[in-house]
């Protein structure tokens, strides 16, 4: 069995040298090949013909290539891989920075301001980064933002005003003056490249563009297969906020507000090819009053759906584990993720830790109704922005009960709300997991199973496991919590995926209505 390939600190050249030479899928976005007589890096499922072993250097990230002086490949598409799961870093630190300037987090803003954000020294993060992943925060800033514009210039037909913005500069002139620096060529001679080649086409990753008639640009976000996308879309739609989120059919929809901009979102898996050499994707349509945001909002789109996991190496892992017979039936399962942190404890502090029918979503939608923005999408199931937790905090217990939510957790979500407006209670990925799950602990009516599954939804954490659920303890056919726990430690680091075929399991048991 393949192991995980968590770092390339793992994997010796013999083993990259196999990856590439086989085009393992399992491996793309782990790591980056140079090719020594072109100067270009590639993806190690590139279409191109395979160099020779030893014109190639291996890189563990994008921006580890192009710091070497590297330009992407123009078939294979990196800015195109999936990403590196949670459990691949081997420094929390490293890979929430990572994280959050993937997310835009130094576009406008410097690192000082993200070292106070993460708690340490600006020259800890700095070292941090370039020991965990090869370059310096701002470098990596720079890769992010140049492989968002080198994807839009291929797949829109946005004008090169509009990608210069969207993917995070500041300036048009700097925009271009480090487009040819680091990839010489212009982004308008990028654009001409890309539509005279057919490369694009023939990887699976199809050409999108604008849509004049309902103003969205269409992308594509690439995952490694395979995705149980029923079984995600089951759990979203199953605590999907009323007037916010849509389960239409195989397609996935909301509302979005970030970064001071709003619109909608939908995505749907992309029909499989056994042709198409980049394996598979979802497609997705956003709004163009989102364009600004684009880069924080793909980010957290990743994070919703688990597009970074590795579903083979997790299968094969919890199979060996005892849980064969329920992998079987569900092959590359996600941790249905957050867009917001707030939407989770919005939604678990009402319903409880699991959905009660129709009476609990009736409940949310008045809430909603009551304290989320009204938003004209043209779709009338999408009509409202979901509330922040300024919003919640300011309407206090009283207000919530007045809307017909039980005391306990009137006051339960009132006092979250605070504690995320005020920044004591963080819960975005690459957060630290303890810290919140104890804040939400120390929540009068938060219950362990209830805070470890949001942080398991918020932080993006695949080794969250709720053992005093009961539900999970019938599913696996145990009498008490620390048994459970006991059993689940052959699951671990994946035991948040573990919960989630039990949890499947044990509904399927249930009878009917």
């Amino acid at each position: 069995m393949l192991r995980s390939v968590a770092s390339l600190l793992l994997l010796n050249a013999d083993q990259c040298q196999r990856a590439a030479r086989s085009h393992d899928p399992r491996f793309d976005g782990v790591f980056f090949i140079g090719i020594i007589t072109t100067g270009i890096y590639c993806r190690p499922i590139c279409p191109a013909r395979v160099s020779v072993s030893s014109h190639r250097r291996f890189f563990i990230s994008a921006a580890a290539a192009e710091r070497a002086g590297y330009r992407p490949c123009l078939r294979c598409r990196p800015e195109l891989a999936p990403g590196r799961a949670p459990v691949d870093a081997v420094s929390r630190l490293a890979f929430a920075a990572a994280l959050r300037i993937g997310a835009g987090a130094l576009n406008g803003r410097s690192v000082a301001d993200l070292a106070r954000e993460l708690n340490v020294s600006e020259r800890h993060l700095r070292r941090a980064l370039e020991r965990e992943v090869g370059v310096a925060p701002v470098e990596l800033a720079q890769t992010h933002r140049l492989l968002l514009a080198k994807r839009l210039l291929a797949d829109t037909a946005l004008s090169v005003t509009h990608i210069a913005f969207a993917s995070g500069f500041q300036s048009l002139r700097r925009f271009n003056a480090v487009f040819r620096e680091r990839y010489r060529l212009s982004p308008s001679g990028l654009r001409r490249t890309a539509q005279t080649r057919d490369g694009g086409r023939r990887t699976g990753a199809p050409v999108a563009a604008t849509d004049p008639v309902r103003d969205v640009v269409r992308l594509t976000l690439a995952y490694r297969a395979p995705l149980a996308w029923d079984v995600l879309l089951q759990f979203l739609d199953r605590d999907a906020v009323p007037g916010v989120e849509l389960v239409q059919g195989a397609r996935y929809g909301r509302t979005v507000r970030i970064d001071g901009r709003s619109g909608v979102v939908f995505a749907a898996d992309a029909a499989p090819s056994s042709h198409a050499a980049l394996g598979t994707h979802l497609h997705v349509e956003v709004s163009l009053s989102l364009l600004p945001a684009l880069m924080p909002l793909l980010a957290r789109l990743r994070q919703l759906f688990d597009l970074d996991a590795e579903p083979a190496v997790i299968d094969a892992h919890l199979e060996q584990g005892g849980l064969a017979s329920l992998v079987a039936r569900r092959h590359g399962i996600r941790i249905p993720g957050a867009l917001d942190g707030f939407d989770v404890v919005l939604g678990a502090l009402i319903r409880g830790p699991r959905p009660q029918g129709t009476a609990a979503r009736d409940l949310t939608r008045r809430v909603v109704r009551a304290l989320g923005d009204p938003i004209d999408t043209g779709i009338p199931a999408l009509d409202r922005l979901a509330p922040t937790a300024d919003r919640v905090a300011e309407a206090g217990p009283a207000r919530l009960e007045a809307l017909g939510v039980a005391p306990r957790r009137a006051l339960a979500l009132a006092t979250a709300a605070r504690a995320i407006a005020d920044g004591q209670l963080v819960l975005e990925p690459g957060s630290d997991v303890v810290a919140a799950h104890g804040a939400l602990l120390a929540i009068e009516g938060v219950s362990d199973r209830l805070a470890t599954q949001i942080v398991m939804r918020t932080l993006y954490w695949p080794d969250a496991f709720p053992a005093s659920d009961r539900a999970l303890q019938r599913a696996a056919g145990v009498s008490g919590p620390g048994t459970l726990r006991a059993r689940a430690e052959r699951w671990r680091p994946w035991r948040a995926y573990a919960a989630l075929h039990l949890w499947l399991h044990e509904t399927e048991r249930q009878p009917r209505g």
